[in-house]
């Protein structure tokens, strides 16, 4: 790129004076960049509304799936428009064909709903770059703008929203108010689908307004930033602050090559004199100690001591070698012993003395676990008994009574069969009744059945059918039902019948009540 010949001042920038740089773009071109636009997107726009006629939602939505395509023609404007090039609009309507093909189906669906497309799409269509070097290319300028990039997407898609709903509200407030008053729009949405589909395309024409106002500066902005990404990370500044300098050295040549023929007569004089005295002249060369003799002595006596003294050292030691002689230890030195420990752990000595070590330390955490654990028992055994217990569930209370029948256990005999059986010849309400209760009470005590003071015969029966008991529920039936007869007919049962209910009671509950 020649940046020379750039029409923005290029410098680094915050992304979001950047994106106002790109407005301030799009505003300098907007008739170019707004044609253009119009001219690609709304015959498209008409050709899908006349053929998804029925469909309307979704000729908005293929309208709105296909944007990627739309930008590229504004991008390949303004890249041009950068470096003074800036095209016709015929010019600019000839080379869209050519911008959709790199990467149209990549733009059209794995990348159709990224938030970073405008600020992406310079490195797809401007630096052509695709698979891995895309990637790597995006990682880079991501680093930095990914953030001022997405909030350019979602407040760009806010702001479409605006103008899109403002433009139906201005339609409705320009219409005349015979057409307003006679305009009822619950008749409207409740007529025949083909009564009111030319108000749906109406509002996805809206839209397609909106957009022509709307994503050129969408592209404007994405473009600023990249180029403003670029000029943090290739110091574009920089280059051209050095080609300015460049061309300033380039117009003061020709002065300074007429300063060098003026001067060069008296040259010779002076390289022979220079030559003479230079520390490779043959008058110095010729000398018993020549430089490079004098070189070569100089780098000798530097690798010697005490200039630089090497030494490999493969072992611990303290002060001395520990191989020499051992030399009384004066103040503030190791002992003797000490150098001679750490001269004889050395290799396969120190490494098992390191393991040693471990194990004498983990030994020591094990037993001073053990013995807190032992010193605090009953501590311990104390908190450990004393769980905290969850609350009883309080039992659900029992009804006594039901249809004015005591069901309390204590008060029935022992065998209620042979207490009932007594009860027939002179007492057949108290027999039956008898029976009855004690059915209840078992159905109740032993059955755990859910019994309600206002349940009624039939919903007690209706319990014990959940039971699911033949012989019970047989047994309940004809019980109740020769209960029910005595109780609101005053219909004794016959005497077959009274030693059968008799019966069956002891073949259910056998002869005492608490079973």
């Amino acid at each position: 790129m020649r940046l020379s010949d750039a029409t923005v001042v290029i410098r680094p920038r915050t992304n979001w004076e950047a994106m106002d740089l790109g407005v301030l773009m799009s505003q300098q071109h907007r008739r170019l960049l707004m044609t253009s636009w119009a001219i690609v997107t709304l015959p498209l726009f008409a050709v899908l509304s006349l053929l998804l006629w029925d469909s309307p939602s979704l000729a908005v939505f293929i309208f709105w799936w296909l944007k990627p395509a739309y930008e590229r023609l504004p991008l390949y404007i303004l890249s041009k428009a950068l470096f003074g090039e800036t095209p016709t609009l015929k010019q600019a309507l000839r080379e869209w064909p050519r911008l959709l093909k790199p990467q149209l189906l990549a733009s059209l669906t794995w990348r159709r709903l990224s938030l970073s497309r405008s600020f992406l799409m310079p490195v797809m269509q401007l630096e052509g770059l695709d698979g891995n070097a895309r990637q790597q290319r995006v990682t880079v300028l991501l680093q930095r703008s990914a953030g001022a990039a997405q909030w350019l997407t979602i407040i760009g898609v806010h702001l479409e929203t605006a103008l899109w709903i403002g433009l139906m509200v201005l339609f409705y407030m320009l219409l005349p108010q015979p057409i307003e008053t006679d305009w009822d729009w619950q008749s409207l949405i409740l007529a025949a689908d083909h009564d009111w589909r030319w108000l749906e395309h109406l509002t996805n024409a809206f839209y397609a307004l909106v957009l022509v106002v709307w994503e050129p500066i969408y592209v404007a902005c994405g473009f600023s930033l990249y180029l403003n990404r670029r000029t943090h990370l290739e110091a574009w500044d920089i280059e051209l602050v050095f080609r300015r300098l460049r061309q300033r050295l380039n117009n003061a040549v020709l002065g300074l090559l007429l300063a060098v023929c003026l001067v060069l007569p008296n040259m010779p004089s002076v390289w022979a004199a220079e030559a003479d005295s230079g520390p490779d002249a043959p008058r110095l060369l010729n000398q018993p100690l020549t430089s490079q003799a004098s070189r070569d002595s100089i780098k000798a006596l530097l690798e010697q001591p005490p200039f630089k003294n090497k030494e490999s050292v493969t072992r611990y030691r303290f002060g001395e070698d520990p191989a020499a002689p051992a030399k009384d230890s004066e103040p503030g030195e190791a002992p003797q012993w000490l150098k001679t420990l750490l001269g004889w752990l050395d290799g396969q000595h120190f490494n098992t003395l390191a393991k040693l070590i471990e194990v004498l330390l983990w030994g020591t955490v094990i037993a001073l676990l053990g013995w807190l654990v032992w010193h605090y028992r009953e501590f311990l055994r104390a908190f450990v008994s004393r769980r905290p217990s969850l609350p009883a569930k309080p039992k659900r209370a029992l009804p006594q009574q039901a249809f004015g029948l005591d069901l309390n256990r204590d008060t029935l005999p022992d065998d209620i069969a042979t207490r009932a059986e007594q009860l027939w010849q002179t007492q057949p309400r108290a027999a039956l009744s008898l029976l009855y209760r004690g059915l209840l009470s078992h159905l109740l005590h032993d059955f755990a059945l859910t019994l309600k003071p206002a349940d009624t015969e039939h919903q007690v029966l209706a319990r014990v059918e959940q039971l699911q008991r033949p012989e019970l529920l047989a047994f309940s039936r004809e019980l109740t039902t020769h209960w029910q007869n005595m109780a609101y007919g005053h219909r004794i049962p016959a005497a077959h019948l009274q030693q059968q209910l008799c019966d069956g009671w002891r073949a259910l509950f056998g002869h005492g009540a608490r079973s």
